[in-house]
């Protein structure tokens, strides 16, 4: 997609990226757990410490943020998350396109795990070739398998 772009998240980010957690994810949370601020800005701050969150850029304006961890036999995605107003533009799929061609050329797969109570969630990672593998009560675990 012309005009997608990835950034290292900066400390100055960590604001941006708890916005974008909260304008995308808040309504999902708030069903199954009810939204706890000081819980989830605790959560945030140490994921945002920990994990390696690039932020996604499409045409010069910031629009969302992913996070992935590789191990020696899979490529994770930890986090995934746009602007609702980037959302349903082709974004997130061409982003997650980049994630399994990275894993394609390393044969690996790539997992993830989504709220079940997201039903949209789980469709668009299945058009994109992920099935269920497993599940809590919560979360479906999904995988692809490499090209």
């Amino acid at each position: 997609m012309e005009g997608l772009k990835f950034r290292k998240a900066q400390a100055t980010d960590n604001e941006f990226v708890f916005a974008v957690k909260k304008a995308a994810f808040r309504e999902y949370v708030e069903q199954i757990w009810g939204w706890d601020d000081t819980y989830q800005r605790d959560l945030h701050d140490r994921r945002f410490a920990s994990q390696d969150i690039r932020i996604i850029q499409f045409r010069g304006t910031d629009v969302g943020f992913l996070s992935t961890s590789n191990t020696s036999d899979t490529l994770n995605v930890d986090q995934i998350y746009l602007l609702p107003k980037y959302q349903g533009r082709g974004i997130g799929a061409a982003c997650m396109k980049r994630i399994i061609d990275d894993a394609d050329r390393e044969q690996k797969p790539v997992t993830l795990q989504v709220l079940k109570i997201n039903p949209r969630a789980t469709a668009f990672y299945q058009r994109l070739g992920f099935t269920i593998v497993g599940e809590n009560s919560t979360h479906f675990q999904m995988k692809r398998a490499p090209d």
